[in-house]
């Protein structure tokens, strides 16, 4: 009898082997389940891209062939060199260097001096300018465009140059509208394209940086303006990388303020959008084959160098934004 009951109860090694192999099911499960829903989100992000690289690669008789979905049975290139035409390419490029990275730039830099001093210092309307810093962030660009355009059409320094229009009859307020400046002077003093997010992603970082480092270098007689430059700048890597990459990449997609404050010399978001124009200008009917074919190869072309920028850098990307810890 207790041979029996022996037999029926199960021992430890026995046990464990089931508890493992349940873990191991368990497990495999979930990776299975993982990887369907990443391969579920890959398709959603992907599906674009795969899009307008097969239609931009399609001869304009297979258009209309309803066999053809995906991969097309002839591979043109003569959207490629249509989109390119229209785009003005290499001029749109160097509009777009000219005036969004450069003002993305500036931002970088103006916008680390902004938030060093807000993260550090302690000073009376420190409260009041960081809610004007919240608004920055929460009002569009869509309710101030106006008055700026009108600030930009006849720039002033605190009614100095309006004063002296009236007392002198000579009107010193010049004219940014179409020059670079329109985007470098709000970059360059911190109130530029979502500055107020770059802002308080340098305020999250520089909270978090031990204050021993830059009072060691008040000790050995640094200035603020050299501890900046020599301690924190060189210890903010992390945190510069990310803003380069989001300063980066909104300025190369801003289209608003550019057709706002420009009207010639369009940067490459500009001239995308007014493809289809260029288009039926030339000839080409909006909806036929050799339209849409060098659509698709205009978005294609503009999206290439963003893409292949966060290729190459999307690894140090990734551990950046893991190792500044954005909170709220």
């Amino acid at each position: 009898m207790r041979q029996i009951q022996n037999a029926a109860i199960p021992d430890t090694a026995t046990l464990l082997r089931r508890r493992r192999a349940s873990r191991r099911a368990r497990g495999a499960v979930a990776s299975v389940c993982r990887y369907l829903f990443l391969l579920a989100v890959a398709y959603v992000l992907i599906y674009p891209l795969f899009f307008m690289l097969s239609t931009s690669v399609k001869a304009p008789s297979q258009f209309n062939d309803p066999s053809v979905t995906w991969l097309p049975r002839e591979f043109t290139f003569g959207g490629f060199q249509l989109a390119f035409t229209c785009l003005n390419y290499v001029k749109s490029v160097l509009s777009t260097l000219k005036y969004e990275i450069v003002s993305a730039l500036l931002e970088i830099a103006s916008c680390a001096i902004v938030a060093y001093g807000l993260a550090r210092y302690r000073f009376r309307g420190k409260k009041v300018l960081m809610v004007l810093l919240i608004l920055t962030i929460l009002v569009p660009e869509q309710m101030t465009i106006v008055p700026k355009v009108v600030n930009f059409s006849r720039l002033d320094f605190l009614g100095i140059f309006s004063l002296l229009n009236r007392v002198t009859g000579v009107d010193l307020r010049a004219n940014l509208l179409n020059t670079g400046f329109c985007f470098w002077l709000p970059s360059l003093f911190g109130v530029g394209l979502r500055s107020g997010i770059i802002i308080y992603i340098y305020i999250q970082f520089f909270k978090g940086m031990p204050k021993e480092l830059e009072e060691a270098a008040w000790i050995d007689g640094a200035t603020p303006l050299k501890t900046f430059l020599r301690i924190v700048i060189p210890s903010s890597t992390v945190v510069i990388f990310t803003v380069t990459i989001f300063s980066v990449i909104w300025h190369y997609n801003d289209y608003y303020l550019a057709v706002m404050y420009i009207n010639r010399d369009f940067p490459l978001a500009v001239a995308l959008t007014q493809i289809r124009d260029t288009l039926t200008t030339l000839g080409y009917w909006s909806f036929d084959g050799v339209s849409n074919a060098a659509t698709m190869a205009g978005c294609v072309l503009f999206v290439s160098p963003m893409l292949i920028l966060y290729v190459l850098l999307q690894r140090k990307f990734i551990q950046s934004i893991d190792k500044i810890g954005i909170t709220g």
